[in-house]
């Protein structure tokens, strides 16, 4: 069993919507015993007391387009003990890298890797929809690097 773990800066956003269209990806391949999926934050932001914001409205409504639920999903932040839970780390941008960085101290496994690195587009960011406002754009990069994701585990 594979645990892949996405994240991005707070957790409403990109990083929950690649949780949900990977999970869905998984489910549409029959997968779902092969993984376990998540996704956190790298700041606290949307942490309040303990408890984490909810999905981002329209980044939940872009999902929702596209017949994908993430209702109960709840901003969590990343934490320096989730290295040795989890398989993988997927970041969305090269920020989320070096806050990734931060946290853990280092990557001494090679456990970190941004999203767009698993599509022709090597080296790229995941839109940020929160500055944007192109939930489409997002869920359009995210759900290839999903894809591509799901594709590099099919060729093991």
């Amino acid at each position: 069993m594979t645990k892949i773990m996405f994240v991005c800066h707070g957790n409403i956003c990109r990083s929950p919507m690649a949780e949900f269209i990977f999970k869905d990806l998984i489910k549409q391949q029959g997968r779902e015993r092969d993984f376990v999926v998540c996704s956190s934050a790298t700041s606290t932001e949307e942490i309040w007391g303990n408890i984490g914001n909810p999905v981002y409205p329209p980044a939940k409504e872009e999902l929702k387009k596209h017949g994908i639920s993430c209702e109960g999903k709840r901003a969590v932040q990343l934490r320096k003990s989730d290295y040795d839970k989890y398989d993988l780390f997927i970041a969305m941008d090269s920020m989320n890298i070096r806050n990734i960085d931060r946290i853990f101290g280092n990557d001494k496994q090679g456990k970190v890797h941004k999203l767009m690195d698993y599509t022709d587009r090597k080296g790229s960011d995941v839109a940020d929809p929160w500055y944007s406002g192109r939930f489409d754009v997002a869920y359009r990069d995210i759900y290839e690097g999903c894809k591509g994701l799901l594709e590099s585990f099919l060729l093991i």
